[in-house]
């Protein structure tokens, strides 16, 4: 009799095993579900920070054109190079074209081509990609890669090279004294261009149009001729009233109009009385 208790006290019984079962299910779906969460997490902050160091790499080397143009004449705010700007739409969307021509004189003291770059975004259809696929061009004179360009003839240096595509909102503004210009033509340079560009999803808005999102487009502002005179005009007028610890009330006006001229002495004159007060 203690035999057959001894064989029998034995292993586990079915409805341990379901129990065990069931927990051990329960756990592991959990631990999928926080996996899969996690995944997901991750791969849409990697390619949130993808998409905008792509579009701050498409920025800088934008800047880095217009870094080009230096020597503006003060007076007439020229130069011999010219900045064309235009705005259109494609489809659903917002396009532009941006060109550079930089002019030379000869002997002959007459104008000539030095280089032109165009930056524009338009559709291809035969990649069947959504969005716009933004493009480069450069040609004239002047080589960016001597090793390379010098034994490309002069019609394979002004094709237009892809640089990205996806992108959904390409946007160029000029600044000027007067109000954002999206178009911009002439021989006057604007003060500097606001370059806009996103490659996020257009979604549906209350007007049922499809349009991006304002904190999924990525802007910058970019200096025409960082090398001329700017001149600053900072107006500040305070008139306050302050309390000493003897309960006498002082008025303080401080409002002075102050020109800071960018590469001159700057001299600022303080106020004794203002002084006074900071120092109590």
């Amino acid at each position: 009799m203690s035999i057959c208790k001894y064989r029998f006290s034995g292993g586990f019984s079915l409805a341990e095993l379901l129990a065990a079962l069931v927990i051990a299910s329960m756990v592991m779906v959990a631990t999928l579900t926080i996996y899969n969460r996690a995944e997901y997490a991750a791969a849409s902050i990697t390619e949130r920070l993808d998409s905008s160091r792509l579009a701050d790499e498409v920025l800088q080397r934008i800047a880095e054109d217009l870094d080009t143009i230096i020597a503006v004449d003060p007076k007439t705010k020229t130069a011999n190079v010219t900045v064309t700007v235009e705005n259109t739409r494609v489809g659903i969307y917002p396009a532009a074209r941006l060109r550079i021509v930089r002019n030379y004189y000869d002997i002959d003291n007459r104008s000539q081509t030095f280089d032109t770059i165009t930056w524009q975004s338009s559709v291809d259809y035969d990649a069947g990609d959504d969005g716009l696929v933004l493009y480069r061009s450069h040609s004239g004179l002047g080589l960016e890669d001597k090793l390379l360009d010098e034994k490309k003839e002069a019609r394979d240096r002004e094709l237009f090279i892809p640089i990205c595509h996806g992108v959904t909102f390409f946007e160029i503004e000029a600044l000027s004294d007067k109000e954002p210009a999206y178009e911009w033509k002439g021989s006057q340079l604007p003060y500097g261009l606001v370059v806009s560009i996103s490659f996020a999803e257009p979604v549906e808005t209350f007007t049922r149009g499809l349009e991006v999102r304002d904190e999924d487009i990525i802007t910058r502002t970019i200096a025409i001729d960082r090398t001329r005179k700017i001149k600053f005009e900072v107006t500040k007028t305070i008139d306050s009233e302050v309390t000493t610890d003897s309960g006498a009330t002082k008025t303080t006006d401080r409002g002075a109009t102050k020109t800071i001229d960018r590469g001159a002495r700057k001299t600022i004159d303080s106020d004794k009385g203002g002084d006074e007060l900071r120092k109590r």
